[in-house]
């Protein structure tokens, strides 16, 4: 049912909805134990496995809360996946060219991390096909242990595939949509959605704080600056899942900011690494907006700059 000013979703209801699923995300997280009494679990893999759960659950009851709010435009299993970004058309640009763009601002710590790995080569002092022999067998073996963690541990798949899916259908394929039909324009939107996300980060702080005994100096600067990464990163997520129309695109720059961590600035030759850093920089603001224009991501947009048609309905 439309409102009066034309939007389908009223402004309050769109923000108390946002919030709830914001909070949610978080909560549900600890109603193992502190709702459904169970007890405590008795290993990392079990607290974590616990976790996954949950947030799938959220994940599930955002995603049909996002369903009854929202007035669908068609009962097409394209179109209602479509209205989460969930689509397989335009599926390779969605990944190959935010991934890039993602990776411009790592360049410093990609420059840090190979010249690390060439002076442990150099360091072994090997010559000639020996050494691009033992070039190729450290990179093998380097990548085969790679996959070995991943597939073993438990933090690895919560940050690589769980919080980068749910985390991304939750706070950008579920509230995007709704903010967008409750009326808020889109660049409010995209500096108004990380809000929410950052919501999610603060249970961070009670667990340093309370459970591992941190000062309340040192567990508000360590939670501040994760707020204040997410944040940031959440702006930039919620501006590729609209320029793409893709939930596809936050997916994976979300995967390859947590294999990355935080770009680093130093190493044994600072100045390079500055350097390359500030060209990476340069050449993100430059991609920013040609790499999500709408027209590589939709066959056809129809004078419309957002995702979907939504900015049509405000």
């Amino acid at each position: 049912m439309e409102t009066e000013d034309g939007s389908h979703v009223s402004k309050p209801v769109a923000v108390i909805a946002c919030t709830a699923m914001a909070i949610f995300y978080v909560a549900v997280l600890y109603a193992p134990t502190l709702i459904l009494r169970f007890p405590p679990p008795t290993s990392l893999n079990n607290f974590m496995i616990r976790r996954f759960v949950c947030a799938i659950v959220s994940s599930i009851v955002s995603v049909i809360v996002c369903a009854l709010l929202l007035p669908m435009i068609s009962l097409e299993a394209s179109s209602i996946f479509g209205v989460y970004g969930i689509r397989v058309d335009h599926m390779w640009h969605a990944v190959v060219f935010p991934l890039s763009l993602t990776s411009l601002p790592y360049i410093g710590s990609l420059v840090s991390k190979s010249i690390s790995v060439v002076n442990s080569w150099k360091e072994h002092k090997v010559h000639g096909e020996d050494y691009w022999l033992k070039c190729t067998q450290n990179a093998s073996e380097m990548f085969l242990e790679w996959i070995t963690s991943i597939a073993t541990n438990v933090l690895a798949w919560r940050n690589y595939f769980v919080a980068p899916f749910t985390e991304e259908l939750v706070f950008r394929a579920c509230i995007i949509p709704l903010l967008l039909c409750g009326g808020f324009k889109i660049y409010n939107i995209i500096f108004l959605s990380p809000i929410f996300f950052s919501l999610a980060h603060l249970n961070h702080f009670l667990e340093l704080y309370c459970q591992q005994n941190y000062s309340f100096g040192k567990a508000s600067l360590i939670v501040g600056f994760q707020l204040g990464y997410t944040v940031i990163f959440g702006v930039y997520a919620s501006f590729l899942f609209i320029r793409t129309g893709h939930i596809i695109a936050p997916i994976v720059a979300h995967i390859f900011c947590n294999v990355m961590g935080f770009p680093v600035l130093s190493s044994r030759r600072k100045g390079l690494a500055i350097v390359a850093f500030l060209v990476g920089i340069g050449s993100f603001l430059w991609f920013l907006f040609p790499a999500t224009s709408p027209d590589l991501y939709n066959d056809r947009t129809d004078n419309c700059r957002c995702w979907h048609g939504y900015c049509r309905w405000n």
